[in-house]
């Protein structure tokens, strides 16, 4: 029979050493040998070190019945272990052998049954004990609260169980390069805690291993492979050990360990959602072997990360999210007027930046920015969503690098990350987050892991601390701040909907009462030509009449009676042509409004009146009043019409006074479909009237009085309606008789004054 060893002799180059078949080198590490059996029990692979743990040849063993060389009695046993379902279980199979005591750990390699066998440890720890530490650490680890301190508790109750120099929490991220995350070593020994390594270090094949095998164990460093011998039947044989506790390892792995001065390793892998989240990493800086309980002990604490992963990654993310959806919370529950002028509001508001900790914030709605905190210029944020909205015409898009996919869009920007959502109709909203300059500390120069010279491929062997700045990019954005971002972005979506919705509604009621009015005021004009204006056609005509049948007996006297009463009666037709002149040009100009300082219009206006004021003895007493939104000719107008109407109906039973009191500051007053922040009130001390022709009043050539009582054309009232109206604000009267009026006018909100208010 031949036979002949599987030692994998392929030479590793720089093209191939990412694709470095280490599940089949062929050989083991020696403190231990292997057997592979086929399904009828058959040796059909032996490694060459079994002399050296039974007085057997690898040559005697080969090609036999397993029962032939170590009895049926071990065969049994062994199968009974195999039909019981614990290969690969936690303990292995503790067996007597040539009357020695062996520990076998049993998978199944294809078709071949791996039997690996090392001496039974003298002085095991029992069950017991390595059941007390369990729970003590279940106990402190029922203490911790984040992650990173169940991680550090780990590392420390690794190294008190194993006993290695060095334990460390070393976590990838997405792109496998590690950090360690966590670590408990011996006082002498340089900390390790918060070192990168490069993907590189473990690369894509050893991480598939770490996952099929999460327990991993190099005893001596220094030790020299031991081939494994076959029975020569079949060209290109092989025997698959990724399950394997012996299994050599690479030799640029070895030469790796030996660079850091390391002797021995044991380590655990770290499996979450199917994925190499992280490892246990122990070492110690000579030879070490550990037991099986042991071992169990230690790969019970990796499973305790693995289990609590999910949990404490919540629990320290928690408190920033809670303060997320505080901030949620607080922006969707404001008690804001459906108008556009409120997007102002919402972007100054702070918690628009904490709702996924953002250094700024810009809204983009009707061609008009809104922007608050770190943002860059108008023109580049119009830039910016033109470039986003080509590239990525989903509705969400975020990046913590803009440069990688907008470099010329972003050059020489001070922001580096970005949480952009679409609120549809050509509006959007972007979150910022400015570069955040970052210093990485290597162990070791990544770029250099591995080293080619004249004798092949060798790991880096400096380990020195290496720094590498990181630019050009923000902080990550979590997973909760971006779900908080969509969720505003949609909020935000509605309100502008409302806003358009209510300001056609607006639109079109505003249409309806001024349809209301015009029909109102053709009804009263064509009542005043009619009416009015006839009756000093009238007097003209009799008058004239009268005049001309008696032009033979009138006296110049009589005639000049006659003609100063056709011209009081063409006065008044004049007058009255005149108001309906100025009512009927009196037209919505709200576009054209400004900031108005009434104090100045009210002083003109007094200045004005003065001999009408001096004439009727009227008081006018005034405080501070507020500067608004409006037109600054129209508001004179509106003056002179609220005084003239105060004195004209003053109280013959008492001296005229009139208080003009106003409000200081802005203030929200809500009216059905309107908001205004500012109001100023006339009160006098007139005749009053009664509260039921509060309205009627302001209709236009509206009298409630005879002309013979008090003259006028009522038009008056009606002009100060038409001006507030046209200025978007509102004029109301409270009218108590015999004691006085209150003649109240309402101002509408510019931005300024709706930021004030809230």
């Amino acid at each position: 029979m031949k036979i002949k060893d599987i030692v994998n002799r392929d030479i590793v180059t720089l093209t191939n050493c990412e694709h470095e078949p280490i599940h089949i080198p062929g050989k083991i590490q020696p403190h231990g040998f292997l057997i592979g059996v086929t399904s009828n029990w058959k040796i059909d692979f032996c490694t060459e070190n079994i002399s050296v743990f039974l007085d057997l040849l690898h040559t005697q063993v080969l090609g036999k019945d397993f029962a032939a060389v170590f009895g049926a009695n071990a065969e049994k046993q062994i199968l009974e272990y195999i039909n019981e379902d614990k290969i690969q279980d936690v303990f292995p199979l503790e067996i007597e052998l040539f009357n020695k005591l062996f520990q076998i750990s049993i998978h199944k390699s294809h078709d071949i049954y791996v039997l690996e066998a090392e001496p039974q440890f003298p002085g095991k720890e029992k069950l017991a004990d390595v059941y007390t530490q369990t729970i003590q650490f279940v106990t402190q680890m029922n203490n911790t609260k984040s992650l990173k301190d169940l991680c550090a508790l780990v590392a420390q109750g690794t190294r008190e169980i194993t006993g290695y120099d060095r334990v460390m929490i070393y976590r990838f991220d997405e792109q496998y390069n590690g950090e360690v995350f966590a670590e408990n070593c011996r006082e002498d020994l340089e900390p390790f805690l918060g070192l990168h390594y490069p993907h590189t270090d473990i690369p894509a094949q050893a991480r598939e291993l770490y996952i099929k095998n999460q327990l991993r164990l190099i005893v001596d460093i220094d030790y020299k492979p031991v081939p494994i011998y076959t029975v020569d039947d079949k060209e290109g044989k092989n025997l698959d050990l990724s399950l394997s506790i012996l299994r050599s390892t690479s030799p640029i792995h070895v030469e790796y360990l030996k660079n850091m001065g390391v002797g021995a390793t044991l380590t655990i892998s770290l499996i979450h959602h199917d994925r190499l989240w992280g490892l246990i990493a122990c070492h110690h800086y000579s030879e070490k072997n550990i037991s099986p309980e042991i071992r169990l002990a230690a790969k019970l604490q990796g499973q305790f990360i693995t289990s609590q992963i999910d949990i404490r990654q919540s629990n320290d993310e928690n408190i920033n999210a809670q303060k997320t959806n505080v901030a949620f919370e607080q922006l969707t529950s404001l008690d804001l007027p459906i108008l556009q002028n409120s997007l102002e509001t919402i972007a100054a508001m702070p918690q628009l930046l904490e709702l996924c900790n953002a250094a700024g914030v810009s809204i983009v709605s009707r061609e008009k920015i809104y922007k608050n905190g770190l943002t860059p210029s108008d023109e580049k944020i119009i830039a910016l969503i033109e470039a986003i909205t080509n590239k990525f015409p989903n509705e969400i898009f975020v990046t913590n690098k803009i440069s990688d996919d907008f470099s010329e869009t972003v050059e020489d920007s001070s922001f580096a990350g970005i949480i952009y959502h679409s609120l549809g109709n050509n509006d959007h909203i972007i979150w910022y987050r400015p570069e955040t300059i970052s210093e990485i500390n290597w162990g070791g120069d990544p770029e250099k892991s591995i080293i080619k010279d004249s004798n092949g491929l060798h790991p880096r062997n400096s380990f020195n601390i290496w720094k590498q700045i990181v630019k050009n990019q923000s902080s990550n954005w979590k997973q909760y701040e971006i779900n908080a971002a969509v969720k505003y972005a949609h909020a935000l979506h509605n309100q502008l909907i409302l806003i358009m919705l209510s300001e056609e509604e607006e639109k079109y009621r505003s249409q309806s009462e001024l349809l209301k009015e015009t029909n109102s005021e053709l009804e009263n004009i064509n009542w005043i030509s009619t009416h009015d204006l006839q009756e000093p056609l009238r007097k003209i005509q009799l008058i004239t009449s009268k005049m001309l049948s008696e032009l033979d007996v009138i006296s110049t006297e009589s005639i000049s009676n006659s003609l100063q009463r056709v011209s009081k009666s063409a006065n008044r037709m004049s007058g009255l042509l005149e108001d309906i002149l100025k009512y009927t040009r009196i037209k919505n100009t709200r576009d054209k409004l400004e900031e108005v300082d009434l104090n100045k219009i009210l002083k003109s206006t007094i200045k004005e009146m003065h001999e009408t004021i001096a004439e009727s003895k009227a008081i006018i007493e005034h405080e501070n009043l507020p500067e608004v939104h409006a037109i600054r000719f129209l508001m004179r107008q509106l003056f002179i019409n609220i005084l003239q109407n105060s004195i004209k109906y003053a109280s013959s039973e008492r001296q005229p006074k009139i208080v003009i009191t106003a409000s200081q500051e802005p203030v929200l007053i809500h009216d059905r479909y309107k908001v205004y922040c500012h109001w100023v009130c006339f009160s006098d001390n007139g005749i009053g009237f009664e509260q039921q022709y509060a309205e009627s009043i302001f209709k236009v050539f509206t009298r409630l009085h005879t002309q013979e009582q008090y003259t006028g054309s009522g038009v008056g009232l009606a002009l100060c309606k038409k001006i507030m109206q046209a200025v978007g604000g509102d004029i109301r009267a409270e009218g108590k008789p015999n004691q006085g009026v209150d003649i109240i006018i309402y101002f509408p909100c510019d931005p300024e004054d709706t930021l004030l208010a809230l």
